[in-house]
């Protein structure tokens, strides 16, 4: 009798799938979570680069954006 003509085997193997995609749900949404952080860090250097360009501006230095990327 082959290990896969077994009893157990098919509840073994529904195990191993159920757990698999347990495991594709759990990186789906940390992948989400990440991608949606770094959108909202992006967001915050943007602003963040105003903010800069706009105190920059009433202290009377002149930059451009160009430079202050670096």
């Amino acid at each position: 009798m082959a290990a896969a003509d077994s009893p157990g085997s098919g509840d073994l193997s529904q195990l191993a799938e159920n757990l698999l995609h347990q495991l594709q749900e759990n990186f789906q949404a940390l992948a989400e979570k990440i991608t949606l952080r770094m959108e909202e860090m992006g967001e915050r250097i943007d602003d963040l680069e105003k903010h800069v360009a706009d105190l920059m501006t009433e202290a009377g230095i002149e930059n451009t954006d160009e430079e202050l990327k670096h």
